[in-house]
């Protein structure tokens, strides 16, 4: 970083309002996207999914703990795992404390994962979350939502992010949400992938203002740096 350009401060002003003008477009088509994303058709859900969770089991719509929006993160903890994926954990930490504020806006979120209700519950533990965790490992839901792949599956390309892509290996993370309506029908209206993941992590975006960035360029893969956090001491 030492030979990064250094101006006096009306350069660097003047610098700054450029990049400004741009930031406040950016911002503008944010908030279009997020209009239209708003604005997609939603489809019904016809299965009566049943988890198992802190309270028992509950079906898809008994998520929604009376309200009428419900945000799923699906977990990537395969039932084989003896602990949560890390990027998941990276994002869990983010979203866990927003919940609360979540249900002042007629919202719940839950977490999903294939694992059983134990594992989830003494990783839960070890990580000091809050968020309602429940397992799908008796249902279809992870299948139906393309987050999880049989062992057969991975020999060929799989359906995950609307796309047909090799995958290596079984779990993979995504966000949905469901609608519930006066009937207590449910409607599924959102589902996001892969990067569409981003948006959620407010770490990544503290360090996009920084100026090495996210600093990832010489890794093996974007979030090797990354640990559970927890064991950053180690």
């Amino acid at each position: 970083m030492t030979d990064h350009a250094v101006v006096a401060h009306e350069d660097w002003l003047a610098a700054r309002k450029a990049l400004l003008a741009k930031e406040k477009e950016f911002s503008r088509l944010r908030d279009e996207l997020s209009l239209q994303r708003r604005e997609l058709p939603w489809e019904r859900v016809e299965k009566d999914y049943v988890f198992e969770g802190p309270d028992g089991n509950e079906g898809l719509a008994d998520l929604f703990d009376g309200r009428s929006q419900l945000v799923v993160y699906h977990f990537m903890f395969d039932p084989d795992w003896e602990e949560g994926c890390k990027s998941c954990s990276f994002l869990a930490d983010h979203y866990d404390p927003a919940v609360v504020h979540l249900q002042r806006r007629d919202t719940s979120m839950v977490t999903v994962s294939r694992a059983p209700l134990d594992k989830l519950q003494a990783f839960k533990k070890r990580m000091g979350w809050s968020f309602k965790w429940v397992s799908s490992l008796g249902n279809d839901f992870n299948w139906d939502y393309h987050v999880s792949f049989k062992p057969e599956d991975l020999e060929q390309e799989v359906f995950y992010n609307y796309g047909m892509q090799r995958f290596p290996m079984a779990e993979a993370p995504g966000i949905s949400v469901f609608v519930k309506d006066e009937t207590g029908a449910v409607f599924h209206s959102y589902s996001s992938y892969a990067r569409g993941l981003d948006m959620f992590l407010g770490t990544y975006h503290l360090l996009d203002i920084v100026p090495k960035g996210r600093d990832e360029d010489g890794l093996s893969y974007t979030m090797e740096w990354l640990r559970h956090h927890d064991r950053y001491g180690e």
